[in-house]
């Protein structure tokens, strides 16, 4: 008779860490960002403590791990898909590229609940690992705006500024809007139509900017 094999804590390592991953995510939208000690995390994953030192060898490591897989503009850095969309193009597709990436910004930070948390954390709280992940944020922008230099060159745009604003309004819009359900500038976020009117504005002010 064939021995079944021990799927305990151990042998099952790959999964103990994804619920453990899972687990901080619980914990940001239950808690907040106050909530994250290894004690809440590990209930939230039903799992033994002892595990977040063992799989990850600390507890900002685990957070870290957390905060990075889930980060829209981590997630969107990727030097060279940005340069084999923008040879596609013809080396002209920046301005729909920076469209899509803020809409999308849009959609996703609205979404989740999660993200906004952190967010706050970010703006309130200085921390090393708050600052590390700014800081892989902006390779987004190092690789996105160094194919934008081509395109731009000789003309009298800052377009860094223009992005800077939008991601920065982006951020505002929605947390006001969740934290105090009311509109802003007669625009309810919170409805398909107010949506709409600010991804309308998004590319209105993109393609002014580009001169189009």
């Amino acid at each position: 008779m064939n021995k079944k094999p021990y799927q305990g804590q151990v042998n099952d390592k790959e999964r103990s860490k994804q619920k453990l991953i899972e687990a901080v995510g619980i914990v940001i939208r239950e808690k907040g960002y106050t909530g994250l000690t290894a004690t809440n995390i590990s209930r939230a994953a039903g799992l033994d403590r002892r595990l977040i030192t063992l799989y990850f060898g600390s507890l900002n490591t685990l957070i870290e791990t957390y905060v990075r897989g889930n980060d829209y503009w981590i997630g969107t850095s990727d030097e060279e898909k940005f340069s084999k969309e923008h040879q596609e193009h013809q080396g002209g597709c920046t301005r729909e590229m920076l469209n899509n990436l803020l809409q999308n910004q849009l959609d996703y930070f609205l979404k989740d609940e999660e993200m906004q948390k952190i967010i706050l954390w970010q703006i309130s709280q200085s921390t090393q690992l708050m600052k590390e992940v700014s800081e892989e944020r902006e390779k987004v922008g190092n690789h996105f705006f160094a194919l934008a230099d081509q395109e731009l060159k000789g003309k009298d745009i800052d377009l860094r500024a223009v992005t800077a604003l939008m991601v920065a309004g982006i951020y505002y819009l929605v947390l006001y809007s969740k934290s105090t359900d009311c509109k802003i500038c007669e625009i309810d976020l919170n409805t398909p139509e107010g949506m709409q009117r600010i991804k309308k504005a998004i590319t209105a002010i993109i393609e002014k900017t580009y001169g189009k």
